[in-house]
């Protein structure tokens, strides 16, 4: 069935972990857009400052402080959303949180927390989304991946097992809801490193504070592809061009990839002379300071992604290659010899 999704000033966007990070800059992008949006995230002193400086703005907003993890937490935001709006639209899975070391350091307790907030939390999500949009004609479930899916990153293990799962989570989603034959489109957002307060919030088992290794992009490049998302039905959406040559690295070269990650990127993800905001540190079982968008070290961000634009709009980006094309088959051309014939792989000349 095809789906068609509504502009955004006409939906109803729930967004979780939208206290800080990917999640916030997509909210207060929504807002700005005119869509109305439900805050969900653990921390309430952030969210209800977030809704104060939306709605002093003019915009719509609810929210609902609420750990994601928590069993039936989903139908409870299912409910609100339809309790301050009378449904939603598009659900966004945002919520996430990490442990830096290795298996053995991080333990099972600490893997099973990260699996539950950043896997098991989506799936429920998805679950009442898809509940909802079923009876509302339609919609957008949009699940907060990672380039890490495709390759796993040293010293975030759990982590990268749970984005994983995300991805493989969003295909079956999918698969089961173009079988029914519902107007629900499902898309997978994949961001590179992204300079939010993820690293700063993440629990640390590394000697210095865990910090993205460049290249790093700016946050409202995920808000740019997630609502894009919401109005457009999309397969899936890399964010950064640098993330997507990470996996193609990986899938061509594997045994280099990992010696990569061995040799370089145990050291590249510290930053002793940068540990950004002690307050922030160690989300993993309780809120930390929150409220921020873009993480407090300071780090290069590139503010613009080619790829990204590209795949947003195909047509256009084929279309500009193949002018790009025939301009140098034409510029080789004007600059051969005069005289000069090519037929198959003989050259003659007059």
């Amino acid at each position: 069935m095809h789906k068609r999704l509504k502009r955004l000033s006409d939906q109803v966007i729930v967004i979780t972990g939208a206290s800080s990070g990917n999640g916030l800059a997509t909210a207060r992008e929504a807002a700005r857009r005119g869509a109305r949006v439900l805050l969900v995230a653990r921390n309430a002193a952030a969210l209800d400052q977030v809704a104060a400086d939306l709605r002093s703005q003019g915009a719509k907003v609810a929210v609902l402080a609420i750990d994601v993890a928590d069993q039936g937490s989903a139908e409870r935001i299912a409910a609100a959303a339809i309790e301050a709006f009378g449904g939603f639209d598009t659900w966004v899975n945002c919520a996430a949180v990490t442990s830096y070391g290795t298996l053995e350091q991080l333990g099972l307790e600490e893997q099973r927390r990260i699996l539950d907030v950043d896997y098991f939390a989506m799936v429920e999500g998805s679950l009442a989304a898809l509940k909802h949009l079923r009876t509302r004609g339609g919609g957008a479930i949009i699940n907060l991946g990672s380039v890490l899916s495709d390759r796993a990153l040293i010293k975030q293990p759990a982590y990268c097992a749970a984005k994983a799962a995300v991805r493989a989570l969003t295909e079956n989603l999918r698969m089961d809801i173009e079988r029914e034959g519902l107007p629900i489109s499902v898309t997978l957002i994949k961001p590179s490193g992204i300079h939010t307060p993820f690293p700063e919030h993440g629990r640390n088992h590394m000697q210095a504070p865990p910090r993205i290794p460049q290249i790093i992009y700016g946050p409202e490049l995920v808000a740019d592809a997630i609502l894009f998302a919401a109005e457009h039905p999309r397969r899936q959406i890399y964010v950064g061009g640098y993330g997507f040559l990470l996996s193609l690295l990986a899938r061509l070269f594997p045994r280099t990839t990992d010696r990569i990650m061995e040799l370089a990127l145990v050291r590249t993800q510290q930053a002793p002379d940068h540990p950004g905001d002690p307050a922030m540190r160690d989300n993993l079982f309780e809120p930390r300071k929150d409220g921020q968008v873009e993480g407090t070290q300071p780090f290069a961000v590139k503010r613009w992604s080619l790829f990204l634009e590209a795949q947003k709009h195909p047509l256009a980006a084929s279309l500009i290659l193949g002018a790009g094309a025939a301009a140098a088959g034409l510029w080789l051309q004007r600059r051969a010899p005069r005289g000069s014939i090519r037929r198959g792989t003989h050259s003659l000349s007059t």
